[in-house]
């Protein structure tokens, strides 16, 4: 048996002897203080695990320079939601745009022109903080 066991058993025998002999009056503090003592092993035993798994850990080195907050705004999907509201704005400016009054079909290719630009500016954009986060290796 480990050490540590026996010296638990001990404590645990000795509580037990304690109780014949104190009575039940007692056993609620004798159980507290067994359980406090068995606490402080059982915290000391995971300190012990934590710093040796601890002593052997290196952090990667390119997490811990590069490491970006995380956007909470836009989901993954901000490319699809951008293009679904392009085309929910865009069908009241086309016909705002292409109105007679409005400059017509010089309107149109403005406006559509403004949705594509807006588009592409965001695909660009995301395509670009893609490849900021990729690991580059020793031939980039």
């Amino acid at each position: 048996m480990d050490t540590r066991q026996d010296d638990l058993r001990r404590d645990l025998d000795a509580t037990l002897q304690a109780r014949k002999e104190l009575g039940k009056e007692y056993e609620d503090e004798l159980v507290d203080s067994f359980m406090k003592r068995l606490d402080a092993r059982l915290d000391a035993r995971v300190e012990r695990s934590v710093a040796q798994r601890l002593d052997g850990y290196e952090p990667h080195p390119y997490r811990e320079r590069h490491q970006r907050p995380r956007h909470h705004g836009w989901s993954k999907r901000s490319g699809t939601g951008l293009a679904v509201a392009s085309m929910v704005f865009g069908i009241p400016l086309t016909a705002i745009a292409s109105g007679p009054g409005n400059g017509g079909f010089a309107g149109l290719l403005v406006c559509w022109a403004g949705i594509v630009g807006v588009n592409f500016a965001a695909a660009f954009g995301e395509r670009r903080s893609r490849e900021d986060r990729r690991p580059r290796g020793d031939w980039d």
